[in-house]
């Protein structure tokens, strides 16, 4: 496997391109992987957050209209808007996946892909999301609530 972070990278892509063109996720996966064919474990890390953010994506996007301030999800940048989703999906659906992890690669792909505000924009919102959703014993550090 070449890395999921590579793999998360490949999701945006393919969620971008569903955001703009309005168009299936399953027919955007499989014309990536007609010009960009990869690992097989890669593409297995990408396909199931490709499928599942759109499967998921109006309680996804509740979670983070209820954690954004002054910003409605639909006029965030599209690139900020699917590194949320992403995020936001593993806290959800991928127990397997450290709540600290999937904030750091979201803050990392918005640093990479989004602009100079992105990485504290994202990591501002995923606070919230993670602290909402009460998985704060790996936010403080390991220690539950008192």
């Amino acid at each position: 496997m070449a890395s999921r972070r590579f793999a998360r990278e490949q999701a945006l892509q393919i969620l971008y391109q569903v955001d703009v063109r309005k168009c299936d996720a399953n027919e955007a996966l499989g014309n990536y992987w007609s010009r960009e064919p990869g690992d097989p474990d890669d593409m297995a890390f990408t396909a199931k957050l490709v499928q599942g953010v759109p499967a998921n994506e109006e309680q996804i996007d509740t979670l983070i209209s209820e954690a954004s301030i002054n910003w409605k999800v639909a006029r965030m940048s599209y690139v900020d808007r699917n590194i949320l989703r992403l995020a936001v999906f593993e806290f959800l659906h991928m127990a397997d996946i450290p709540t600290m992890v999937s904030i750091n690669e979201a803050i990392e792909m918005g640093k990479r892909f989004g602009t100079t505000e992105s990485g504290a924009f994202i990591n501002g919102i995923l606070d919230r999301v993670a602290r909402n959703l009460d998985l704060t014993a790996e936010l403080d550090g390991g220690a539950g609530p008192s």
